[in-house]
């Protein structure tokens, strides 16, 4: 099911909502989660401690392509920064968001090419990021 936020939406780039494998390190910790959305720009993940906004991080991405009958994983990694941190009310863990602020313009299409493909195939599609 395909649904589009249409009101004051500042997003750029469609956003999938998706369960991505995804490595988030920087020189106190390596956490491996996965991604609740992932647009070009940016992605929005679980994990299990608090990180203070506005840190850095290297992260790399596991991005599954589908081809023909075969997934073929994409590896990308590149640098971001998280720009909110959010309690999750009654559970252990925090949401993160991630912009993207450091990347190859080859692993931003990388990453749009695996969002755009996932929407069609799918339908995972909710709004622009």
């Amino acid at each position: 099911m395909i649904q589009k936020k249409f009101t004051n939406e500042r997003r750029r780039h469609p956003r999938l909502y998706s369960n991505i494998p995804v490595k988030l390190c920087c020189d106190e910790f390596d956490i491996v989660t996965e991604t609740k959305n992932l647009s070009r720009s940016g992605a929005y993940c679980r994990v299990n401690k608090y990180i203070e906004p506005m840190t850095r991080l290297k992260i790399y991405l596991l991005l599954p392509f589908k081809r023909e009958e075969k997934v073929i994983t994409k590896k990308v990694s590149f640098s971001g920064v998280i720009v909110r941190t959010e309690s999750v009310p009654g559970e252990e863990g925090f949401n993160i968001a991630v912009y993207f602020n450091d990347i190859q313009d080859k692993d931003a299409l990388r990453i749009e090419e695996f969002v755009n493909t996932s929407m069609v195939d799918d339908g995972n599609f909710v709004s622009n990021s």
